[in-house]
């Protein structure tokens, strides 16, 4: 989703001399948090981070079906349980990350199907190949979730994980997804949404932006993008989740797992988040939506 993990856990205009956050530096930022990430020891073995995959809702099972370090407590919901996946589908899920969905999706489409992972993040892609090693109807490509290297009508359906949020492009990332699907393919999304505009110290604080917060758009923005890019039957529901369940990760990692006792393991974008969350109650801005829509053309 550099290869160098990010030494600071904000790069707002507020403590980086006035920087302003363009597309480049966001997108930079990105990459770094999440391949900092990908390299961490996080996974379903830690407390907090399975609690996070709990509480968007993973169960046990599930997660006990897939490699514990495919989840690294990064979910705003489970899109494998909503999608409706059957045999023989091809599923494309946007921003794989460690492939916890692409791999529950391949159970679900089984061996005449084709579940597909598409990260920008180099380390995310290489922790997914592991993760998903001995699976044959399983592959990942290296690439932006905007300009997919798939051709057009090739899928069934598009899943993606809390990933939209952060690109800085969001009505590009709905343009690809309609190319990319059959006519009558099923658009089945979990993501942050804005309910209310937020403050402006948060809508201008990189960690926010990565964090999947302050890139997030309005519920009805949301809609208008899906609509203007050729979907129709579009859908979006409140799961009601705590957004707060983040702070888990951050507390597992300061005092509770043998994995995260060494300093330089703690991924800056749970330490940045939970700092965050300790400031406001992000719930009463943004929430955890399903998004659902069909492509028709």
């Amino acid at each position: 989703m550099s290869n160098t993990p990010e030494k600071s856990a904000c790069c707002a205009p507020s403590c980086c001399g006035g920087q302003t956050n363009t597309a480049q530096t966001i997108t930079l930022a990105v990459k770094e948090r999440y391949g900092a990430v990908a390299d961490s020891s996080l996974s379903s073995n830690d407390a907090g981070v399975h609690a996070v995959a709990e509480a968007f809702g993973y169960s046990a099972e599930e997660l006990a079906s897939i490699p514990a370090g495919a989840n690294m407590g990064l979910s705003c919901g489970n899109p494998t349980a909503t999608a409706n996946l059957r045999p023989g589908e091809v599923v494309v899920d946007l921003g794989c990350g460690g492939g916890i969905d692409v791999l529950l999706a391949a159970q679900q489409v089984g061996p005449t199907g084709r579940a597909i992972g598409i990260d920008m993040t180099p380390q995310m892609i290489e922790r997914a190949k592991k993760n998903a090693a001995g699976v044959e109807n399983v592959e990942f490509h290296l690439a932006t979730i905007d300009r997919m290297p798939l051709p057009d009508a090739s899928a069934d359906c598009i899943i993606s994980n809390c990933v939209i949020n952060l690109a800085t492009d969001k009505n590009a990332v709905f343009r690809e997804a309609a190319r990319v699907l059959k006519p009558g393919g099923r658009f089945a999304v979990s993501d942050i949404a804005l309910k209310k505009p937020l403050p402006p110290e948060l809508e201008n604080d990189l960690a926010a932006l990565v964090g999947c917060i302050a890139g997030a758009i309005s519920i009805e923005d949301f809609r208008s993008g899906l609509t203007a890019a050729g979907f129709t039957a579009v859908e979006i529901i409140d799961s009601k989740a705590d957004l707060n369940a983040y702070a888990k990760v951050d507390g597992q990692a300061a005092c509770c797992s043998p994995s995260m006792s060494d300093a330089a393991s703690t991924p800056d974008l749970h330490t940045g988040l939970s700092a965050l969350l300790s400031k406001l109650d992000v719930n009463e801005y943004a929430a955890s939506v399903k998004v659902f829509a069909i492509i028709t053309r």
